[in-house]
């Protein structure tokens, strides 16, 4: 079923992504032809922090959620990544093991490339590579400002900042405002923003109460971005 998939896949449909973004379609269907794909459940990991590279990937439908586990033994989510973007790129960062776990947050449909190929599309596809490394650039950037965020910020304006992310990055319209487009709990944002899931608890019951968002098992929806936004503010 998967290996359709990649047959069947137009280049017109990964023009827009950034990787694909600089490349004629002939290019772009070699690189698809060297593809398999795979698809993951809520929950599942793709791979583990510690794990050989031996794939990248490219995630075409779901949400990922990037983990770490701190030095004192916790579970932190660095990140989320979006359809569209590339992932498990350690070759990228110039590792031979992956420096983090990756986790499926919702389903998600994947394509896959042995890492071996990463040096030659560098090399033979200029866009590639230009688009990837920016790429890079922007998710160490999101994570330099969140461990500023930890380190300078209350607890509720964390909090605040990484909801306004999310839906930024996945939220769709809804009668109620904008959810966050993948299953997330309130774990979940404890993790996110470096909290107990007591606090994060508190909060989103008392912005529940007064109509900023609302909470049920495993949705978030934020029914006032604009007041949300001002709580976010240093």
């Amino acid at each position: 079923m998967f290996g359709d998939a990649v047959r069947h896949l137009h280049e017109s449909l990964l023009r827009p992504l950034p990787p694909f973004s600089q490349l004629a379609d002939a290019q772009i269907r070699t690189i698809l032809d060297h593809a398999s794909s795979r698809g993951v459940g809520p929950g599942q990991t793709v791979f583990a922090e510690g794990d050989p590279a031996e794939t990248f990937y490219l995630l075409l439908d779901g949400t990922i959620r990037v983990v770490r586990i701190s030095s004192d033994g916790e579970q932190v989510t660095s990140l989320h990544i979006p359809p569209g973007q590339l992932f498990g790129i350690a070759r990228a960062l110039g590792r031979d093991h992956y420096p983090a776990t990756a986790v499926a947050a919702s389903e998600a449909l994947l394509l896959c490339w042995p890492t071996s190929l990463w040096d030659s599309f560098i090399v033979d596809y200029p866009g590639f590579a230009t688009e990837t490394y920016k790429t890079v650039g922007a998710r160490i950037g999101e994570m330099n400002a969140r461990i500023m965020e930890m380190s300078t910020q209350h607890v509720e304006q964390r909090v605040a900042r990484a909801l306004l992310r999310l839906i930024n990055q996945s939220g769709f319209k809804v009668a109620q405002g904008i959810e966050i487009g993948f299953p997330i709990t309130r774990q979940d944002v404890s993790e996110l923003t470096g909290t107990t899931l007591h606090t994060v608890s508190r909060l989103l019951s008392a912005w529940e109460k007064d109509g900023m968002v609302s909470s049920k098992r495993k949705k978030i929806t934020i029914c006032d971005p604009h007041r949300l936004m001002l709580l976010s503010d240093p």
